[in-house]
């Protein structure tokens, strides 16, 4: 009853949206990009021209950078390298549901590239304190410390292949102290686990409305990050109650 209580008291704090994120400077034009009203987990700021839209068939996606300006002074370069690939496999992943996929220069292709923004990094000592409550306080969704939650922030646009801007979004997401998103040990596993809504959110902005789904063709255009589906990461967070990267994560470059 207790615990029930407690969940009652904090729930709210679940609902609440990220806050946003301010531009970073990476896109070409930030103008005529207003605030969606339909989330309640992510802060999203997008733009769309749904004629040039209607007129996307082939998209280059660039490797995912790090805008300017980012206070990522704490991350190692191998967090960095491994966040970056997240982000890279799953607007892979999304966007190859959409379009054919075109090598880097492809003369005819629309151009697709985003940059990280912001990290804030995930409380690990107290996300195994999460993960033993959790277990304790059975349920769809989990209890967390408070001020030990993760965030990520990402920017993406697409490009015409003349240069202009057709599409553009700002996403960040902070995680929430009762709900869905799962603790780690590692310190960018919230934002690893928020590469996946980021691109999905993207892929959205980035596609007309009335645009239909592609079927995957074999060999699967973005192999080289791994399986699309992860068994063993929804194994692991079953049997730890933790999020845990090198078994969810993409494949490793």
């Amino acid at each position: 009853m207790r615990a029930a209580f407690a969940l009652l008291l904090i729930a709210p704090l679940a609902a609440c949206a990220s806050a946003p994120a301010p531009n970073s400077g990476f896109l070409t034009r930030y103008d005529q990009m207003p605030a969606r009203t339909d989330t309640v987990r992510a802060s999203i700021r997008e733009r769309q021209d749904a004629q040039a839209l209607a007129q996307v068939r082939k998209v280059a996606v660039a490797p995912t950078v790090y805008a300017t300006g980012a206070t990522l002074d704490w991350m190692t370069e191998a967090e960095r390298k491994a966040l970056a690939r997240e982000v890279d496999a799953q607007l892979c992943f999304e966007l190859s549901k959409r379009y054919e996929l075109a090598p880097q220069g492809a003369a005819e292709a629309h151009k697709v590239r985003a940059a990280i923004a912001g990290v804030e990094p995930t409380g690990r000592f107290a996300s195994a304190a999460s993960a033993a409550a959790s277990f304790f306080i059975p349920g769809p969704l989990g209890v967390r410390a408070p001020g030990t939650t993760g965030a990520l922030a990402v920017e993406a646009e697409m490009l015409a292949p003349a240069g202009e801007q057709i599409a553009a979004i700002s996403w960040r997401r902070t995680a929430k102290p009762v709900g869905t998103d799962d603790p780690s040990l590692s310190r960018i596993g919230d934002a690893l686990q928020f590469a996946e809504p980021f691109a999905d959110a993207a892929a959205r902005t980035m596609t007309a409305k009335d645009h239909k789904s592609r079927k995957i063709g074999e060999p699967d255009p973005c192999a080289e990050f791994g399986a699309r589906l992860r068994p063993e990461g929804f194994l692991a967070k079953f049997a730890t109650g933790l999020y845990v990267p090198d078994l969810s994560g993409a494949k490793k470059d």
